[in-house]
């Protein structure tokens, strides 16, 4: 597998995921719900994530374009959504990755973003995926709940046939039956197989879509485990979005987890991480 190198704001270093490098975060509050709150969370990450020496990306939706309600709260939009998003990578120092949903954000977005994320409910969308791949920025492609993992290598032709050359997937679980979701953790060997790294977005993972009728339920607890499971698969990286009161968040708190329970979740993880690869033979 041919790593996948991304930009920093440093201009002289970049992140590269994939065999044999240390496993990403990518991780942030679900949107953007006010600057405030989004620097001190990246902050936040930043210091937890040099502390434990893991490579971070800080990601924060601009706008929630597929939520369940009209009423839903979809962040700032795509113009000052972004300006926020530029102010972080320059202030905290980190990378930056959003969702984008339409050929016509896509090259604002790239100058602004160091990974383009394509939403799971767009990962079939050949337009999008194409315009995204012309960039030449590394495109993330969330796998859709409603696809197998073998399903993922004609989103990553798509790309690659647009002159993508970094191309990255994300689990993030299946539908099974209404509001639930179930994540095999099969597809992550599989995907690794399209010559992708792969990553495991610990929190979509354990959403309950739709399962608050207005909104998307979610079960946090759950989060540790799984992403346990992951890492000892040989998961490349991880995906969660975290908020400092996930019960007062905006969007998703359902599903995503405390911040201050992080560290010590990230600790027990790289824990895992060494085991896996002090035992090559059994990954």
């Amino acid at each position: 597998m041919e790593p996948v190198a991304i930009e920093t704001p440093s201009d002289t270093t970049s992140i590269k995921i994939g065999k044999g490098n240390p496993f990403l975060l990518i991780a942030g509050p679900c949107v953007l719900e006010s600057e405030t709150m989004a620097q001190e969370t990246a902050q936040r990450l930043k210091k937890i994530t040099d502390k434990l020496n893991i490579p971070f990306i800080f990601k924060a939706s601009f706008d929630k374009a597929n939520r369940t309600s009209l009423d839903s709260f979809r962040g700032p939009g795509l113009k000052k959504g972004l300006e926020t998003l530029g102010r972080i990578r320059a202030d905290v120092g980190v990378p930056i990755v959003s969702d984008i949903h339409e050929t016509s954000q896509v090259n604002l977005a790239a100058e602004v973003l160091d990974v383009l994320q394509i939403p799971a409910f767009l990962c079939r969308q050949t337009d999008l995926l194409v315009a995204a791949a012309e960039t030449g920025k590394p495109v993330n492609i969330k796998k859709g709940q409603f696809l197998s993992p073998w399903d993922m290598q004609n989103a990553v032709n798509k790309v690659r046939s647009a002159g993508g050359k970094k191309v990255i997937l994300t689990e993030r679980g299946f539908c099974l039956g209404y509001n639930n979701l179930v994540v095999d953790m099969r597809s992550l060997p599989i995907m690794r197989s399209f010559n992708c790294p792969v990553i495991y977005d610990a929190t979509h993972s354990v959403q309950l879509p739709g399962g608050a009728g207005g909104s998307s339920g979610g079960q946090r607890e759950f989060i540790p485990p799984l992403t346990r499971a992951a890492v000892a698969a040989g998961v490349d990286g991880l995906f969660m979005e975290v908020h400092p009161e996930p019960d007062q968040a905006l969007c998703d708190g359902p599903n995503s987890l405390p911040i201050d329970q992080l560290e010590a979740l990230l600790h027990s993880l790289l824990k895992i991480r060494t085991a896996v690869a002090d035992n090559p033979e059994i990954s």
